[in-house]
């Protein structure tokens, strides 16, 4: 197919213009035509040799589809459907617009599926790595219900607020990665060049060396002589870490292990669960069932763990046991949080306290983060003090020899 350059007009009369692909400018203008856009000028594009183009198609689509397109997806979807557009001249629109290719190729996907019968909920199924199982289930309880542009609007705000809890929790592990990468790099440095300084002019003095002095002097010439084999280790360790988390087995212990990390567990704790409590909310104001959300939320609240410990929810509900019983059984919740889900069956509002456990976790999570520099500063100053230390007796301890056998002398 040819790419066409076109300029048209909508039906409210506004200049537009872009590029479409056609087997001919006939179909082009049939495409313009079927999405509400009168052309007024058609030509086919002019071949451009580009060097760096499929260069940056290539990290276009490396990219994927981001919490940010689906979010701006999502906002627009709403809008348009709220405006009375129909739904395939919204999803052409959007595909036309999108700054994604990786986007606009499933909006096209989409836009086939539609054409073929699909609901727009089965459409989606087709790309599970862009939209979970809450997402399709929210869109088909939407065109079950006839509310289709407010399905949007609801993913829409739970998506914006995933997002933000997902930055503060990056925001919270950066900077004790970046304070061991720095630790890493300066033992290297040290192992390297500065230690085997050293051990030259202590090898001239040829007196016998500490136990720590030894011990470093060694430890640095095996990283000038071996540095290979260390990296290749670091490389298999690297790989062999990453093949096993990709396993169900290792994962389910990956999960179970980090929320019981020092410092950072807690608040990869609390946000895990803030995630559920806001996905429940939103799955039940959506209108669908409690047990079949709970099932949909165990899947998309990204942690295996306490994935099962949700699912052994949806278990005691289905027995007939309350919400707050089987929360309280599982151990994930703590007693005020129990106490909170109790108020909300007696209530009925259930969607509301989950909210409000939701918020209150995520101020949990805030405060946690702005006191991370604080909890984490005594265990570094520690670490590194120990490492000075080391550092220090085993450069030192041999100049105050020298100075003592200088004094016998």
């Amino acid at each position: 197919m040819a790419l066409f350059q076109y300029r048209g007009r909508t039906q409210r009369g506004e200049a537009v213009k872009g590029k479409l692909e056609g087997q001919s400018a006939e179909a082009v203008a049939t495409q313009l035509f079927n999405s509400g856009i009168t052309p007024v000028d058609i030509n086919e594009a002019a071949a451009v040799s580009d060097v760096t183009g499929p260069l940056r198609e290539w990290l276009a689509q490396s990219r994927g589809v981001t919490l940010v397109d689906l979010v701006l997806f999502n906002r627009q979807m709403y809008t348009l459907l709220k405006a009375g557009v129909p739904i395939m001249q919204a999803l052409r629109g959007l595909r036309e617009t999108t700054q994604n290719p990786a986007l606009a190729k499933v909006i096209a996907s989409l836009s086939d599926g539609l054409d073929t019968g699909l609901d727009l909920s089965t459409a989606m199924k087709r790309h599970p790595p862009v939209f979970s199982n809450l997402f399709v289930s929210m869109i088909q309880v939407g065109e079950t219900t006839g509310s289709l542009e407010l399905a949007f609007l609801q993913l829409a705000e739970y998506l914006e607020r995933e997002k933000d809890t997902r930055d503060r929790v990056k925001a919270a592990i950066r900077y004790p990665q970046f304070v061991l990468v720095a630790m890493v790099v300066a033992m290297f440095i040290l192992n390297y060049w500065v230690i085997p300084t050293f051990a030259k002019v202590y090898a001239s003095f040829r007196i016998e060396l500490p136990l720590v002095t030894r011990i470093l002097i060694a430890t640095s010439r095996f990283t000038v002589n071996y540095w290979y084999i260390m990296l290749g280790a670091v490389a298999a360790v690297i790989g062999g870490t990453r093949y096993y988390l990709h396993t169900p087995n290792g994962r389910y212990r990956w999960h179970k292990w980090q929320l019981r990390l020092p410092v950072i567990g807690p608040i990869l704790y609390k946000s895990t669960l803030g995630r559920f409590a806001r996905a429940l909310a939103t799955m039940i104001r959506a209108g669908i069932p409690l047990v079949q959300g709970i099932t949909v939320v165990a899947r998309a609240v990204d942690n295996d763990y306490v994935s099962e410990r949700i699912l052994q929810m949806r278990d005691g509900i289905e027995r007939g046991e309350t919400i707050a019983r089987t929360a309280a059984a599982t151990g994930l919740f703590p007693p005020l949080v129990v106490q909170m889900i109790s108020v909300g069956e007696d209530t009925g509002a259930i969607d509301a306290l989950m909210l409000n456990v939701a918020d209150y976790y995520d101020r949990e999570v805030d405060y946690a983060i702005k006191n991370l520099a604080t909890a984490i500063q005594p265990i570094l100053l520690v670490v590194l003090g120990g490492l000075v230390l080391l550092l220090a007796l085993g450069v030192f301890l041999p100049m105050w020899d020298l100075v003592k056998v200088a004094r016998k002398g």
